[in-house]
């Protein structure tokens, strides 16, 4: 990923904070085939190793998993983003000499993957899964379903159609563009932008821009 100085995110507390706030990431392999995307939920086990271990499972009928990876895997995460006009910069009513960008978070973790079918492991992730996206209902007063909820058979029937996925991170790349190459008064108008958005993405984005 190109990342200008300005916007290297070389934190990694910064940088694992996006992995897990990201609701879905893109896992990627090259293969003798070409390039494989697979658009999927996974969870970081900081626990493991210096960067992390990140954890998924893809369907056993996705060629993905059957395909020899040549080299790394890259699983791609995204934070907030936003349309950032010109027209919010005092530069603007000064040069003129201003024009349009986009604002994002962006985090690409790379490593060897590895497929398991082991009913075991499977039903760990798939566990920790849920536990991970159904935990904020509970916040909200909703009884969160957990796999147990299900039938014992049903779980296992399910199991057999997945294949899961390990991939310790060797090296991660964090790229924060929140409108750190412009002035303080150009960052004024942008959060001023945002902040009005309708769009409440928008106004997350107005949130994380430096003052």
């Amino acid at each position: 990923m190109y990342i200008p100085p300005a916007f290297i995110d070389s934190d990694l507390s910064s940088v694992h904070a996006t992995i897990r706030e990201a609701r879905l990431a893109n896992l990627v392999t090259a293969t003798a085939q070409g390039l494989i995307s697979t658009p999927l939920p996974l969870f970081l086990d900081e626990t493991e190793g210096a960067q992390g271990v990140l954890y998924g499972h893809v369907a056993r009928a996705n060629p993905q998993w059957n395909e020899p990876p040549a080299g790394e895997a890259l699983a791609i995460f995204m934070g907030p983003d936003a349309y950032v006009t010109p027209s919010w910069y005092a530069t603007k009513r000064e040069t003129g000499k201003v024009v349009p960008t986009w604002n994002y978070i962006a985090v690409h973790a790379y490593g060897p993957v590895e497929f398991f079918e082991d009913p075991q492991r499977l039903l760990a992730v798939v566990t920790r899964l849920t536990n991970l996206h159904e935990g904020p209902r509970a916040a909200i007063g909703a009884e969160p379903w957990a796999v147990n909820d299900a039938p014992e058979d049903f779980i296992k029937a399910q199991l057999r159609g997945i294949v899961g996925l390990r991939l310790p991170i060797a090296r991660l790349e964090g790229k924060r563009k929140m409108s750190q190459n412009r002035n303080a008064q150009d960052r004024t108008g942008v959060v001023e932008g945002l902040a009005a958005s309708a769009n409440a993405e928008d106004r997350i984005v107005a949130g994380l821009i430096p003052k």
